[in-house]
């Protein structure tokens, strides 16, 4: 195993200390609970904005926190849930007074923890709602999207939410567009090599040197289909059309795209997949307002990418582009 770590067990700590260190105004550590990041200055007057999700997916879920973004993360250990305690935490740290909104994966740990701990500050007078980001078309069927994981897509939820919070609207008008925003994603990804969890020392799965897994999840979860290795455009066109058959777009409707390294692909291989991204919605004569490529939802050194659209409303495009103050995300 080679990282760039100390002891293994620190891991998560010492990432949480050096991201703040590294951005002291736009993060600090709350004081009641070492494993919950919250803005540098606290806001008021606002629907407070939280997520939670294990370490090894950053900027997921940590550094989405920010004016604009979210006002409060709950980490977990890497690829584990945060919490209840931390979650709660969390929860009453991002408290305006206006209730708050939670936005999370679609991921039983998760949910269960998040269930709990509303109900936990609930008894304390703090009200709640919640979003289960569900974007991900590889787990599940169209006809059970509720059924789906949350992966990159929750970072347009996270923008656009944050965005419309910090007009000062309620907190049932956040949790609305929220929840529209998330109908309007969909997102399919490809693995191309494991990543190594610090602690275990060993990879998360095993692929052959030649092959990929089409909609592998981003803690390893089985995809649809393991495939041999294929050129760059071949690849993209398959995810293209099976996004498309998921979600019909037309000739007037807007998107905006992002796509997104797994954590080892490099940019360049990522611009030869926007560039294909790019034709093949061109010929479906649907319009491009946004292009986003990076790094925006990782899974350790696991090599691999997705691909996210976003179908696009005046609402959830104004709150998209809407100022933010955050290491990890340009307007």
């Amino acid at each position: 195993m080679k990282k760039i770590i100390n002891e293994p067990s620190n891991f998560v700590d010492e990432s949480i200390d050096g991201l703040i260190k590294s951005h002291p105004n736009v993060y600090s550590l709350a004081e009641d609970n070492s494993r919950v990041i919250k803005r540098a200055k606290k806001s008021s007057n606002k629907v407070g904005l939280v997520t939670g999700g294990g370490s090894g997916h950053l900027p997921v879920f940590t550094g989405y926190v920010g004016e604009g973004l979210l006002d409060t993360c709950a980490i977990g250990s890497v690829f584990a849930s945060p919490s209840v305690d931390q979650i709660a935490s969390a929860i009453r740290n991002a408290d305006n007074g206006n209730g708050v909104l939670c936005i999370l994966g679609n991921y039983g740990g998760d949910v269960m923890n998040f269930e709990m701990a509303c109900e936990i500050v609930k008894d304390e007078g703090v009200n709640t709602k919640t979003i289960i980001v569900a974007d991900d078309i590889a787990s599940a069927r169209l006809e059970e999207k509720e059924k789906r994981r949350g992966i990159a897509g929750m970072i347009f939820v996270f923008k656009v939410a944050g965005g419309f919070a910090e007009t000062g609207v309620s907190l049932e008008e956040v949790f609305k567009l929220a929840n529209e925003t998330n109908n309007n994603i969909r997102t399919l990804g490809v693995a191309l090599s494991p990543c190594i969890l610090p602690e275990a020392g060993k990879p998360t799965f095993e692929i052959g040197k030649d092959e990929i897994e089409i909609g592998m999840g981003i803690h390893g979860e089985p995809g649809i289909s393991r495939e041999k290795l294929k050129s760059a455009n071949d690849l993209t066109d398959d995810i293209c059309n099976r996004i498309f058959d998921d979600f019909k777009l037309g000739d007037n409707d807007e998107i905006s795209l992002m796509i997104n390294s797994l954590g080892a692909t490099p940019l360049e291989e990522l611009y030869i997949v926007s560039r294909r991204v790019i034709e093949n919605i061109n010929k479906n004569k649907t319009k491009i307002y946004k292009n986003y490529v990076g790094r925006y939802a990782t899974s350790m050194e696991m090599a691999g990418m997705s691909v996210t659209v976003l179908k696009l409303n005046e609402n959830i495009k104004k709150n998209l582009i809407a100022p933010s103050n955050c290491p990890f995300w340009t307007n």
